[in-house]
């Protein structure tokens, strides 16, 4: 009889515990990306476990992905839960440790003191090279490290320049999330969610310096002079500033009543105005992934956004939409007009189409369960060299 090995089990942690202290349950309804990774990667046959910090202890089986609640990392009382933690750990046996986030070093040091020989794998979001007195720290935490994992390989130079990692690492470029929104029909849409505009271009971001809404507003100003028809539409969350995004739609005849500042809208309300809209569009100077952008192109909406490392991974360097400069509002406009003149079915089925190559549930988990494979493979085929390595010295002793 035939024995099948069984499956590689990847346990991925977070040692960030919600700031509103919300129970388990709430939290995997909050954190879509949470959730998502985790079933993508057991899609590919990992077996995945999630270890979770949080106030509240609980575990949770669902779609085939066991949750382990419990206070640790920087969850209250977490210091008093260590040991806790720890036999967690011994109790799940993973193959490989799949740590969200590069901000915890102390957490990662510890836990590869006391988990040794499983490979761990750092996978930055949104993690910037920290003040240089933290560094020695940081590099510390960063060598324990099997690989480390970006959304952009153009993401880890600051952190080889700075000294935490080297040159030679193992890194990965695997996006930090996926979408399951779908492309639904657009008639539909626009009923549902009764936006208009021709073509109607629909934004999703906080109204901040990074997003940069008024390099975006000069832009769609200047391209809704040839675009008579064109309506903007602005879904966002926090917004600094507004009151300078307010003076310049009622400063500008090309903006007003053109402009329509939706605000914060539930989440399922933001997938049918994606499948509503005819053009995404985004100002951003940076980001670490782009969940919004994903979404967008999960369906079908052609992206117009910035041409930033994370974008230029995600939309295929500008073969799914259009790249523009940033602060380059001219550039927007014509790229705009450009995406405007060819807006057919088929350009919406040709985005949705990357989607699923680059950025859908199967596509991150076959990412995911080749990085975890490698590494685990990797990992096995160092120790038993180090084992022979010691067989010869011993042998060479007598």
């Amino acid at each position: 009889m035939t024995i099948m090995p069984s499956p590689l089990h990847a346990v991925q942690i977070s040692f960030f515990s919600d700031p509103q202290q919300r129970p388990p349950e709430q939290l995997l309804d909050a954190w879509p990306a949470l959730v998502d990774v985790a079933e993508a990667a057991s899609r590919s046959a990992i077996r995945v476990s999630v270890v979770q910090a949080c106030p509240h202890s609980k575990q949770i089986v669902r779609n085939g992905v066991r949750y382990c609640f419990l206070p640790f990392g920087d969850a209250p009382s977490s210091r008093e839960n260590v040991a806790g933690f720890r036999e967690l750990i011994g109790r799940l046996a993973p193959d490989v440790l799949h740590v969200h986030g590069l901000g915890f070093p102390r957490h990662v040091l510890s836990m590869a003191a006391h988990a040794p020989g499983i490979p761990i794998i750092l996978q930055d979001h949104a993690d910037r090279p920290p003040r240089i007195w933290r560094r020695a720290l940081w590099h510390r935490a960063m060598m324990q490290a099997a690989a480390v994992t970006f959304c952009t390989l153009e993401h880890a130079r600051p952190f080889v320049t700075a000294g935490l990692l080297s040159p030679t690492a193992h890194v990965y470029q695997i996006p930090e999330t996926t979408s399951r929104f779908s492309r639904g029909d657009w008639q539909h849409a626009r009923c549902v969610t009764q936006i208009e505009g021709d073509p109607a271009v629909l934004w999703v971001g906080h109204l901040d310096e990074n997003k940069d809404p008024l390099t975006v507003l000069a832009g769609i100003s200047e391209a809704a002079r040839t675009l008579p028809g064109l309506r903007l539409w602005c879904c966002f969350g926090t917004a600094p500033l507004m009151r300078k995004v307010q003076r310049r739609i009622s400063d500008d005849p090309m903006l007003l009543g053109r402009v329509h500042l939706l605000g914060r809208v539930p989440h399922e309300r933001v997938e049918h105005l994606m499948r509503a809209a005819d053009i995404f569009v985004l100002g951003s100077h940076h980001e670490s992934t782009g969940f919004s952008l994903i979404e967008a192109m999960a369906c079908g909406l052609p992206p117009v956004v910035t041409d930033i490392p994370s974008f230029r991974s995600l939309t295929g360097a500008g073969s799914a939409g259009m790249l523009w400069p940033c602060n380059d509002a001219s550039a927007l406009s014509e790229a705009v007009r450009s995406v405007a003149h060819r807006l057919n079915s088929e350009l919406r089925a040709a985005v949705r189409a990357h989607f699923e190559r680059e950025l859908s549930f199967d596509s991150l988990g076959l990412k995911l369960a080749a990085m975890y494979q490698q590494v685990f493979d990797r990992t096995r085929g160092a120790m038993s060299g180090a084992r022979r390595r010691d067989e010869r010295a011993s042998m060479l002793t007598f």
